[in-house]
């Protein structure tokens, strides 16, 4: 385990380099993982830890069947590598619990009693055990409860994976039943293709995940896009110039040069206007949005959000309203406007001659 700083903070830091990928295949030798559910991140990690010479085994619900034909075109072979969930559970000794929150609550009372003593309950987000009195997820005493949380979807662990250049995870052990907890654990988060492992807990993980979902990755930068391109509109900007200036430029220049280089060198290395612009509005913003990240993290901490969650996720017409909110976005200006702008992207020319 190396020790990194962090902008003046040491920190413990797993990297391939102290944890080889040969350390993790005798580690696991003679273990089954089995990976249930095969819809965002199981695909991701299933597949990269076959390809690098780990026992897989996918659970999935045959009844859930375009999930169990994806694994088939996977060339997952039923009644050899591919299982209904409960008897995947039963085979597996590493049990890696990656369907949706609100599906591992209601798949529990499956899934508890088919766990071995001495097995390994693996999750990639520590959702149901921090939320426990919600969702009802309190492990046998006799089992292992690891986490490892790739920092990314499941479609960049796969990619990262493929492209050689591994991805970001975090880990954490919540019970040690065997004394090998931390060691399968951090043997696992290798196979799954991790480049760098970093220590947490359950709790910090779900509380900064939850956080982070809802503010910069994902809620705040819709919302802020949102807000920006309306003000462009309403001020007669066109719509293809108020997405340029809002998205495309964002997305497809500037975000990438941030993340190899840090912001300050993106302040350094624009024009005198829009450095002098920039470093005098982010105290604006910055001021702006402090409250709301308060607000949000004090919501995700006492168990708020978790509730809207589930109580969302148990609504039997959520896929439907779902779609709703989802066509809802897809069909607003902005996000046509930026359908017709990525279909002008060099990547998509028709390069064939007239």
């Amino acid at each position: 385990m190396a020790k990194i700083n962090f902008g003046g903070v040491e920190e413990d830091v797993v990297r391939r380099e102290e944890f080889p990928l040969e350390k993790a295949r005798e580690v696991l030798e003679d273990e089954v993982i089995a990976v249930v559910g095969y819809g965002v991140q199981g695909p991701a990690q299933a597949l990269n830890m076959r390809d690098n010479g780990f026992n897989v085994i996918i659970g999935q619900a045959p009844e859930h069947g375009d999930y169990w034909q994806k694994a088939v075109d996977d060339g997952w072979t039923p009644d050899q590598t591919l299982f209904p969930i409960e008897e995947a559970v039963q085979r597996g000794t590493i049990v890696q619990y990656l369907v949706s929150d609100a599906a591992q609550k209601l798949l529990w009372p499956t899934v508890k009693p088919r766990l071995n003593a001495g097995d390994a309950l693996y999750f990639s987000h520590g959702f149901s055990i921090v939320y426990k009195d919600q969702t009802g997820l309190v492990p046998p005493e006799d089992v292992d409860v690891i986490l490892v949380a790739p920092k990314g979807s499941g479609t960049s662990v796969r990619r990262n994976f493929l492209e050689g250049s591994g991805i970001n995870s975090s880990y954490a052990v919540h019970q040690d039943a065997t004394g090998r907890a931390e060691e399968r654990c951090l043997a696992v988060g290798i196979a799954i293709g991790s480049g760098y492992l970093f220590p947490t807990t359950f709790e910090n993980e779900v509380y900064s995940d939850l956080t982070g979902e809802r503010g910069v990755l994902m809620g705040a930068l819709a919302g802020m896009m949102e807000a920006q391109y309306n003000c462009l509109r309403e001020h007669g900007h066109s719509p293809s110039e108020a997405f340029n200036e809002t998205v495309e430029e964002l997305t497809q220049s500037l975000i990438k040069l941030v993340a190899e280089n840090g912001m300050d060198w993106m302040f350094a290395n624009c024009s005198a206007t829009a450095q002098r612009g920039a470093l005098d509005w982010r105290h604006r913003f910055r001021e702006a949005v402090e409250p709301v990240f308060e607000e949000l993290y004090r919501r995700v901490k006492d168990g708020t959000e978790t509730r809207i969650v589930l109580e969302a996720n148990s609504q039997p017409d959520y896929a439907e309203k779902l779609r709703e909110e989802l066509n809802e976005i897809k069909n607003s200006e902005m996000w046509r406007a930026g359908a017709a702008v990525r279909s002008l992207r060099p990547e998509n020319w028709d390069q064939r001659e007239d």
